[in-house]
């Protein structure tokens, strides 16, 4: 029985998954033919197909996977990042449409571009239907709440929006820059680059001036959590700083997903520091391989010896619906 048929109770029933990677195959065919990408070259990942999508879906219980959009082209022209936008955007409609119960997407905004933000928000929002919108953790070194992007968060707290992030493009060592060569970024440097990108939001204020915007962190929210004592006590030395005694309310704010963290040692540490209704389950699919996602992620969520039958249900299910209710099929 697949979750198209209906599913049963229980803490693992018509799990969310909000950290699902969706590169589309017509945007691939538009970007080869333009001498942007070789798909031979691109990672395995990059080959997303809808079949495979259903089949790790209905192995892990998963009832709706919310897409993050993924171009991976980089256009230097307006003209041509927005038509490479409005093809990955169409593909992921056109996925939702043929299969509404099962599959939701998140719309692009690009940190380097407010002006294609905007038309990013009004197509993939009010035309498509987009139940939030995605953003990398940094660009070019600029991270997410810097100054520059304060038009652009202004229009999203307006909408009320629920903002997906993610890191991308790290630079992994030596020539590249910070961190460790032959490590790949996806290791540990995403990991500190939302973790950055986190406390960047915090200590500018952001959570403060944009209450009404929702931001989901990644991977358990990078080391966020586990620093949180951390970042208590040092807070005062940023610039500008962070009140101590603000700095658990602030992590309160956040959502994270569990696309990598959750386990017996990481998940006390977790329901520690931030409040359980706000964790998500995510499985990072396609890059995290389907063996690894039905095999060993997923069970080792469902039979961690932290988490209670309610709170299991919360971050399978019930904290995703609550966050984003139009997911709610049976609602309807």
């Amino acid at each position: 029985m697949t979750f198209e048929d209906g599913f049963q109770d229980g803490p693992v029933a018509g799990r969310v998954d909000v950290h699902h990677h969706f590169t589309a195959p017509a945007w691939l065919d538009w970007a080869e033919q333009r001498g942007v990408v070789n798909r031979e070259r691109l990672p395995w990942w990059t080959r997303w197909d809808m079949d495979a999508a259903l089949e790790v879906m209905d192995k892990t219980g998963i009832s709706t996977s919310v897409m993050t959009v993924a171009m991976l082209g980089r256009f230097r022209e307006r003209t041509e990042r927005q038509e490479s936008a409005r093809i990955a955007l169409r593909a992921a409609a056109d996925v939702v449409e043929a299969r509404p119960a099962r599959f939701a997407f998140f719309a692009p905004v690009f940190l380097d571009d407010l002006e294609l933000s905007r038309w990013s928000l009004r197509y993939g929002l009010d035309e498509l239907g987009a139940v939030g919108v995605s953003t990398r953790t940094s660009m070019d070194g600029v991270y997410l709440g810097d100054a520059s992007h304060d038009s652009l968060l202004q229009e999203l707290n307006e909408r009320s929006a629920v903002i997906s992030t993610h890191p991308m493009e790290v630079p992994a060592g030596k020539d590249g820059g910070t961190g460790l060569p032959g490590m790949p970024p996806f290791v540990c440097d995403f990991l500190m680059d939302t973790t950055r990108a986190a406390i960047n939001l915090i200590r500018n204020g952001t959570l403060d001036r944009y209450p009404d915007l929702t931001f989901v962190l990644p991977h358990g929210g990078g080391f966020l959590p586990y620093m949180a004592t951390r970042l208590e006590l040092f807070g005062g030395h940023l610039s500008p700083g962070i009140e101590p005694g603000r700095v658990r309310d602030y992590l309160h704010r956040f959502y994270f997903d569990t696309a990598g963290p959750m386990s017996p040692s990481a998940t006390p540490t977790l329901l520690a520091t931030v409040d359980p209704g706000r964790i998500l389950f995510g499985t990072d699919w396609p890059p995290t391989p389907a063996q690894v996602v039905a095999d060993i992620a997923a069970p080792a969520l469902d039979s961690d010896p932290a988490l209670s039958p309610e709170q299991l249900r919360g971050i399978n299910r019930d904290n995703a619906l609550r966050l984003l209710p139009v997911l709610d099929r049976s609602a309807r």
